[in-house]
């Protein structure tokens, strides 16, 4: 008797790319899944975050009708999820490792969470290579504490860490502590916030925001960026988000004049039977795959 989930018949990768275009070797970009929320501090569950973006991703096509390009030429490689462990700094280093072994390979790393704490280990790796990079953190949270819960690789820490590291600038914030604000004034520029209020319209913050990036970025997105109305599956939710032509947008202006050297996509927690936010995930991901790597 024939199996009757039609998934049986193309391989577990992202895209379902078939074999010939997924090997390691041949690919030009590798996908990280990194299944970790132990920092978690409102809902557990974006563990779950990259098997459901793999997973939904078989259900979309190669085909990007706004670049005009099949993203799935570059290459696409799926690693196995990496092992996690619980203490947050040693996840951190752990995922470094990694990044740091994919780069001297020559891939393009598109990292999946998991929580947003992952995204400290994949910018140390890149920023040994591009010592010039700057980072794009998207986010409805500034992740500006010092520390959280006694622990400084926090999730609600990670923008933190990366900006001891180099500038940041954070777009679409929405929810910020008293600490954090006074963070953002001392910096001396060398983070720069684009809050939610302040971006609903028009699209000169766009030009505003990319200028104020360097010529290498990174770019972390943490899917609460989007508003709760297409996105609700997030561990922290909060009202008055972007939408998804204005974050595409965002992206195509980043795409023309940056070199973007690698990406992540952080937060998803999957809710039983409602599978939309999965496949927003998943599309995002093909959208910034195509924008940022299919020209390079």
């Amino acid at each position: 008797m024939a199996p009757k989930n039609p998934h049986f018949y193309v391989p577990f990768n992202f895209g379902a790319i078939p074999h010939e275009l997924a090997d390691y070797g041949k690919a030009k970009v590798v996908i990280l899944p990194v299944p970790y929320d132990a920092t978690t501090t409102f809902q557990p569950g974006t563990r779950n975050g990259p098997r459901a973006i793999i997973e939904a991703s078989r259900c979309l096509e190669f085909y990007d009708e706004e670049t005009g390009k099949n993203f799935s030429e570059l290459g696409i490689c799926t690693l196995d999820e990496l092992e996690t462990v619980d203490d947050a700094r040693k996840m951190a280093d752990r995922i470094y490792e990694a990044a740091k072994t994919l780069l001297s390979d020559g891939k393009t790393v598109v990292m999946l969470g998991g929580e947003h704490s992952i995204s400290s280990g994949s910018v140390k790796a890149h920023m040994e290579k591009y010592p010039d990079l700057s980072v794009l953190h998207i986010d409805a949270h500034a992740d500006l504490r010092d520390e959280l819960s006694g622990n400084r690789y926090n999730h609600g820490c990670v923008a933190r860490r990366i900006s001891e590291m180099c500038p940041v600038v954070s777009v679409g914030v929405r929810s910020i502590a008293e600490e954090e604000a006074r963070h953002i004034s001392s910096s001396k520029g060398r983070i720069k916030v684009f809050f939610a209020k302040d971006i609903q319209n028009g699209s000169k913050w766009m030009d505003d925001a990319v200028t104020s990036l360097g010529k290498n970025v990174y770019v972390t997105l943490d899917l609460d960026a989007f508003d709760t109305s297409i996105m609700p599956a997030v561990g922290t939710p909060q009202p008055g988000g972007m939408q998804w032509y204005q974050m595409l947008e965002f992206m195509r202006k980043i795409a023309a004049v940056k070199n973007v050297v690698g990406f992540d996509v952080t937060e998803l927690m999957p809710i039983q039977g409602n599978h939309a936010p999965d496949v927003l995930a998943a599309k995002v991901v093909c959208k910034m795959i195509s924008y940022f790597f299919s020209r390079q």
